[in-house]
């Protein structure tokens, strides 16, 4: 730039010469984002030597303004023009449009005058709709090109940019045909952009024939580029024809890396792990250069799979590839390894990837705090949740979700309201995470109110909210609403049939849960192994021996599913609670893998209830091995010592316990009333009102006494008298927790009683003469189960 001396003046100088100079200059500065600071430069130098620039000076400086990324200097401008031409008209539009300004770029099209839009412009507004997602906007323009100006023919450029709105759209192939006749009439059907766009939107309609007629339209191309190819074979990957999609790939003379990383893609995507690996191998083979678009499909088919070893060589190969890679370029890699190592199970190689990566985004982010979530580290989950820059509904989803499975409901169903309050809307599965989180606390009334709040937001045919609804109603005591959940769902799922066979299980339907087990496999539902873990329990609630000993058979013989350690543990606690403890040890030896603490734990409990005490001791030091810090196993043995009166044994197990500083689970239970919830304790002292709850009880054991209850203090495990066992007998949580509901809740209200532990045989025996007494049904969830009471019976037939 020459100084302002240099300069020629106006008075002295042609003005065409002058206006060349600029225009000069102003070429210079042309490229893909030219400086800002320099055009000002050069526009102000044209102020200061009293140039006043007009048609295509104006109209360049307005087009440089906008692609340096100002298009608010650019408007100043324009809006100083006292006519604009359709040159700078079109020029703004498009600097709108990719801005995504897309209403202000509409503003300046409208504020066009008819007689001087041309089909440039009109290109110009629909290619901005189509770049921004508005596909119908789009094509109703290009309808109204044809209606108000006859006169302007649409050019290839016109149909390239309408059949890309018309991608985003179409759900019908008759659409298609429509606009596939246009561009025959118009005489662009020769044009290789318009028929890749073409191909394009009929591999994107999934209704009639498309596919065959963009297979046709393809075949008969005379010029084929990378698009063409790239189009087709991406087409087929998204309508899941793999085949289709392998056999257009091997026709190929030249691959482009884009293809390959198509067909990876396509199969990481359908969950064909091997023949994605193999794909990558084949790539690898042929020298074809590996970008990161390669490389993150391939992790993802590790990660997805499980391929720990298969992720670590391509780890290798990466860092190999390129020691120092710029961070654009590394970070959806990098991102891609975070998820791998955290579903590997690797947390801290996760971890130390993250920590040293110079630049993150918000899926960085999410990986790291979804693996933290999905390994149950919630505290150092909680900790990346309140570092985050910033979150996005994927972010609260997880951790709401994350608290609801890892024991905390009440921190979940906080987050999900403070995500409200932070003006984040919901989706369905921030609405399973806060509905899983009620079921967990035995919240049923808030239950509820996030039940009509999904409705309201119009997710009721959600699956995955409808199955966390399912189980909040079953886990919360009302079956009834849980089957009513499960039957009018618009689609079932696999997921919707165990959880609501494992309802019933639950609830002491063996029966029904196995007669809808049978259903599902009417309707050629394929069971899964979690479906053999429900139909196992609910014959192990039930006693149905022969019934679950046949299914379990069914599992390998039928289906292919190899039984897991938990499946032979629900077969040895279905054994055991029958009763049947020789053959339970019988299977125990002869498992084809070494029997873990799972299949111990039932056996010993088995015995507890039988009061073999040999087996049982056998059982319990297993469990000492193997997990020694385990307080059940403790319990358990000091409990079935303290029934046969062998005191010193169940002190010597106590004592055992303590020295090796292990803790027990404090008893406790819970009832929500008036929408909170009461928590109480074994002889529990805190609770404000429990004096009046402790009162009533009282009054209550007098009319059960006359109806025949005497408290059984062979389920006090402590060597006192007694008196004291009674007493101790009648502070246990959940007979506190049934009394304060029988208190509080309306007359004739049922009571839902929420326990941690199993409920003792006293306080079953009391609850069912409570239900007599005072004539309403009582329901108790404890570890185990549901017992429902009512009358002075229970739904469990006393065998739990």
């Amino acid at each position: 730039m020459p100084h302002a001396h240099s300069c020629p003046q106006l008075i002295q100088t042609d003005v065409r010469k002058i206006a060349n100079f600029y225009a000069a200059r102003l070429q210079q500065l042309c490229c893909p984002r030219p400086s800002f600071s320099l055009v000002r430069t050069v526009h102000a130098h044209m102020i200061a030597s009293g140039f006043r620039p007009r048609g295509h000076i104006l109209n360049r400086l307005i087009d440089l303004y906008c692609k340096s990324t100002n298009v608010t200097y650019a408007r100043h401008l324009f809006d100083a023009i006292p006519q604009p031409d359709i040159v700078a008209r079109t020029t703004l539009i498009t600097a709108y449009s990719n801005s995504a300004n897309i209403n202000l770029a509409r503003r300046v099209f409208d504020e066009t005058p008819f007689f001087i839009r041309d089909t440039v412009s009109y290109n110009a507004m629909i290619s901005a709709y189509s770049r921004n997602g508005d596909g119908c906007a789009a094509v109703e323009l290009f309808c109204e090109m044809g209606r108000e100006r006859l006169h302007l023919c649409p050019d290839d450029f016109t149909f390239t940019s309408v059949l890309s709105g018309l991608a985003l759209v179409a759900d019908d192939d008759r659409q298609c045909r429509q606009m596939h006749c246009a561009v025959v009439k118009f005489g662009t059907e020769s044009n290789v952009s318009v028929l890749n766009a073409l191909i394009s939107v009929y591999m994107r309609c999934f209704s009639g024939s498309s596919a065959v007629l963009a297979r046709q339209l393809f075949d008969g191309m005379l010029d084929k580029d990378e698009l063409s190819w790239t189009t087709m074979i991406t087409g087929y990957v998204r309508r899941g024809d793999l085949d289709a999609a392998q056999q257009l790939f091997d026709g190929m003379k030249e691959k482009f890396d884009v293809v390959w990383n198509a067909m990876i893609s396509g199969y990481v995507h359908h969950g064909f792990t091997g023949e994605a690996l193999e794909m990558f191998r084949r790539m690898y083979l042929e020298g074809v250069v590996l970008d990161e678009f390669t490389c993150t499909s391939v992790l993802s088919a590790c990660a997805n799979a499980g391929l720990l070893q298969h992720g670590k060589q391509v780890h290798a190969y990466i860092i190999r590839m390129d020691p120092t890679p710029e961070p654009e370029t590394s970070l959806p890699v990098k991102n891609a390894l975070i998820t791998l190592y955290s579903k590997c199970g690797k947390i801290y190689e996760a971890r130390w990837i993250f920590d040293g990566m110079c630049l993150r985004d918000l899926v960085s982010w999410n990986a790291i705090l979804s693996g933290y979530v999905t390994l149950g580290h919630i505290g150092d989950a909680q900790r990346i949740f309140n570092v985050m820059p910033e979150r996005n509904l994927l972010t609260w989803t997880v951790m709401i979700s994350g608290f609801a499975h890892n024991g905390l409901g009440e921190e979940g169903l906080k987050l999900f309201n403070r995500m409200r309050e932070e003006g984040v809307s919901p989706c369905d599965y921030a609405f399973a995470g806060a509905i899983t989180a009620s079921a967990g606390l035995g919240a049923l009334e808030h239950g509820r109110q996030l039940h009509g709040q999904l409705i309201r937001y119009g997710f009721d045919s959600s699956v995955s909210a409808g199955n966390a609804l399912l189980t909040m109603y079953a886990r919360c005591g009302v079956v009834e609403a849980a089957r009513c959940m499960f039957l009018t769902m618009p689609c079932a799922d696999s997921v919707s049939w165990n959880a609501m066979i494992a309802a019933l299980g639950q609830h002491g339907h063996g029966t029904g849960a196995l007669d809808l087990f049978e259903r599902m496999l009417q309707v050629e539902i394929s069971p899964d192994r979690i479906t053999f873990l429900t139909v196992l329990s609910a014959c192990s609630h039930a006693g149905l021996v022969k019934e679950g000993c046949e299914y379990f058979k069914l599992m390998n013989g039928r289906y292919g599913i190899i039984p897991s350690e938990d499946h032979y543990a629900r077969l040895i606690d279905l054994l055991g609670r029958a009763g049947k403890l020789s053959e339970a040890k019988g299977i125990i030896e002869k498992m084809p893998f070494k029997p873990g603490a799972p299949v111990w734990e039932a056996l010993l409990a088995g015995c507890r209830i039988h009061g073999n005490m040999e087996l049982g001791i056998q059982a319990a030091e297993e469990l000492f091995e193997l997990v020694p810090e385990h307080d059940g196993t403790y319990i358990l043995l000091s409990n079935m010592y303290a029934t046969v009166g062998r005191w010193n044994d169940a002190a010597k197990a106590r004592k055992a316990m303590k020295d090796r500083g292990v803790k027990k689970e404090p008893g406790c239970s819970w009832i929500e009333v008036s929408r909170s919830v009461h928590v109480f304790m074994v002889d529990d002292t805190k609770h404000p009102e429990v004096p009046e709850v402790y009162g009533f009880l009282e009054r209550l054991g007098v009319e059960m006494r006359k109806l025949g209850y005497v408290p059984d203090t062979k389920f006090v495990l402590h060597d006192v008298e007694s008196e004291q066992k009674e007493y101790v007998l009648s502070t246990h949580s959940e007979k506190l927790a049934v009394g304060y509901g029988l208190l509080k809740l309306p007359a004739g209200a049922t009571v839902r009683v929420l326990k941690n532990l199993r409920i003792c045989g006293d306080c079953h025996t009391a609850i069912k003469f409570m239900s007599k007494v005072v004539d309403r049904e009582i329901i108790v969830r404890d570890g185990k189960r549901f017992h429902h009471f009512k009358n002075g019976e229970c739904s469990c037939g006393n065998y739990w």
